[in-house]
């Protein structure tokens, strides 16, 4: 009798959960993405060629998944009890650190240096910046790249015991890289370790307004522009809604809280993007010269402080990095994880030309493809790890920018007829004439 009651108990839960998730969905409407959650479109009856969805029943399945009612509230809870109980994240992305420190799983790599990059990727990654500064200082442009620290390559003491911290990793491999390729770097590893607090938030897989202001600071040094934004006084707090801690708990209030710059910020905007995380920002403020700033979202804190250095200021979240842009200073920003997007497409900007001695006899074929003024294609052969790579087309020899999987791209002059592709092997210069496709 006892366990009847108990299994009538269970179902009676059991329904009333359902009904109230399912009657709460109709009526106060489908729950909204948290954090950055990417949902499911709501299903169609007909596909794009107008037949009949065969999928109707499992995408509409996903889509009541994705948003019935109390979803957010009760992945939150569910979350919450895991991290209380069990000291786990219940959130994939989310590392749960110590005292409260959340970190991006996707850091996870760098820190432990499970997946490095390879020396021909690290200098593939170095080339394409040095190339990018040698244009920029021939049209009178002064070039900078910053790397944004991972919070767990800074705080690694409120990371978990998730195996040992990577004595070396792909941004100190690069920065030496660039050290030696003489490429102008901003370094924020040894300029945040000097400084005895957090400059990082806690829920957040971003620097605080102190961190950007600093950040701010090293990037104006670097091109000798003055200014002391991170002395200049933090007093009043505001409330944060850290990436992180949206992730885990996407219905709960975050109560970290993040200081304010005490002093005044002069730049406005132009035009009408002025969302932190736009695109593409246009501000003028009150310092000399234009500056062109490619980053990502770490220059969400870190752009007020930049508008207000210079008489105007691009900031833009564009990976593909134009250096013909009118600018007196040039700065590509980019966070420790995401090193490997130096090799994923070629920079907007002329190929250097190069005056280099081709081999006496061609070595092979190579197949490239010539849209308009780019040649890219696959190197037939391994190269040397630090080799480049030079495009022939009539005559002239133009260095070209290094991509992932032996890839190359060279923006030549429209009309230019690719004839060889010409780089090391085993410290000797070969050379494989081209098949344009």
């Amino acid at each position: 009798m006892k366990k009847k009651v108990l299994l009538c108990l269970f179902l009676g839960l059991f329904f009333l959960i359902s009904l109230t998730l399912s009657v709460g969905m109709i009526a106060f409407g489908p729950s909204q993405a948290g954090a950055n959650e990417r949902l499911s479109d709501v299903p169609q009856w007909r596909d794009t060629e107008g037949n009949w969805n065969k999928n109707y029943l499992s995408d509409l399945a996903s889509w009541v998944s994705d948003r019935f009612f109390l979803r957010q509230e009760l992945i939150s809870l569910d979350n919450w009890l895991t991290a209380t109980v069990f000291g786990n994240s219940g959130e994939d992305k989310v590392i749960l650190g110590k005292d409260g420190w959340l970190f991006f799983t996707e850091t996870l790599d760098d820190y432990t240096g499970t997946d490095p990059m390879s020396q021909r990727e690290l200098f593939s990654a170095a080339k394409n910046l040095q190339l990018m500064q040698r244009y920029c200082r021939h049209e009178g442009k002064d070039f900078a790249f910053m790397i944004a620290p991972n919070k767990n390559s800074l705080y690694s003491a409120y990371m978990p015991d998730y195996g040992v911290k990577a004595e070396e990793t792909d941004a100190s491999r690069l920065m030496q890289l660039l050290e030696e390729m003489d490429v102008k770097t901003v370094d924020l590893f040894t300029a945040f370790r000097q400084v005895d607090q957090p400059l990082y938030f806690a829920h957040d897989s971003h620097w605080n307004s102190r961190g950007a202001a600093l950040g701010a600071d090293a990037v104006n040094a670097a091109f000798g522009v003055e200014s002391n934004y991170f002395g200049g006084g933090f007093s009043q707090k505001q409330r944060h809604d850290g990436d992180l801690y949206s992730m885990a708990y996407p219905a709960f209030l975050d109560p970290e809280m993040d200081s304010v710059y005490g002093a005044q910020l002069s730049y406005s905007f132009v035009g009408k993007n002025t969302r932190p995380d736009s695109i593409q920002l246009k501000t003028t403020g009150s310092g000399e010269g234009n500056l062109v700033a490619y980053r990502d979202s770490f220059g969400n804190l870190l752009f007020p402080y930049l508008a207000d250095s210079y008489a105007n200021a691009l900031l833009s979240r564009s990976t593909s990095y134009d250096m013909t842009r009118e600018a007196d200073y040039i700065l590509v920003e980019l966070v420790e994880r995401n090193l490997r997007y130096l090799i994923a497409g070629a920079p907007v900007m002329p190929s250097l030309v190069t005056q280099i001695e081709l081999p006496q006899a061609v070595s092979g074929s190579a197949d490239v493809t010539v849209n308009k003024t780019q040649v890219k294609g696959t190197l037939p052969q391994m190269p040397d790890a630090d080799s480049s790579v030079y495009v022939v087309c009539d005559g002239t020899a133009y260095e070209a920018f290094l991509l992932a999987d032996d890839g190359f791209a060279a923006n030549v002059p429209e009309g230019a007829k690719p004839q060889y592709l010409v780089y090391t092997i085993g410290g000797e210069l070969m050379m494989f004439e081209t098949n344009a496709m």
